[in-house]
């Protein structure tokens, strides 16, 4: 038993005199602009969908892509919005929460209020709003099922050619509702 408590006493202080986080994720702000097209446009296989951790466009027809997104754009109603899986029946965590007239670097925290994000109704896309977008669920660091979290802007909305261009950045931190890095 002294044997343990000593092993774990020296890992203790060998861990902090590191004065290194061993889980800590290190990450830097890293906003990037992206571009959909609308699930109803004529042509098929266009990247009508967004997996905002992995910063990919996705063709949700390809049956490989199944839940990996977290929303897809759409027209509706003679607007652009946005659809979480659940809309099209793909069972996910996937959510956003609008927050008009917000700036982009305003947006420091994703709420922690789950009532506040919407996962079974279109979310209209406007200009001047910011979106939190809570992520599908994925396996994380250490096979852990995570979240993450991350912000979007609508940057332009073109209805008639169904195009939206945003700009977003996603947390690396497993369930961390944080949208800015450590300091």
């Amino acid at each position: 038993m002294r044997l343990v408590l000593c092993s774990v006493g020296v890992s203790c202080m060998f861990l902090a005199a590191c004065d290194d986080d061993p889980f800590l994720v290190e990450w830097t702000e890293n906003p990037q602009e992206a571009v959909l097209f609308a699930l109803d446009r004529d042509e098929l296989n266009s990247a009508s969908a967004y997996n905002m951790l992995a910063r990919l466009q996705v063709v949700i027809e390809d049956p490989l892509t199944e839940g990996r997104w977290d929303f897809a754009v759409d027209r509706q109603n003679g607007k652009m919005v946005f659809l979480p899986p659940r809309v099209l029946g793909i069972p996910s965590k996937g959510a956003l929460v609008p927050f008009p007239g917000m700036e982009f670097e305003e947006m420091q925290r994703a709420p922690s209020d789950t009532l506040l994000y919407v996962t079974d109704k279109p979310v209209p896309v406007e200009l001047g709003t910011i979106y939190v977008v809570r992520t599908h669920e994925q396996i994380g660091s250490y096979g852990r099922i995570c979240v993450y979290y991350g912000k979007l802007e609508p940057l332009e909305i073109d209805l008639q050619a169904g195009v939206l261009r945003f700009l977003q950045d996603t947390s690396p931190v497993c369930n961390n509702r944080s949208l800015l890095p450590p300091r």
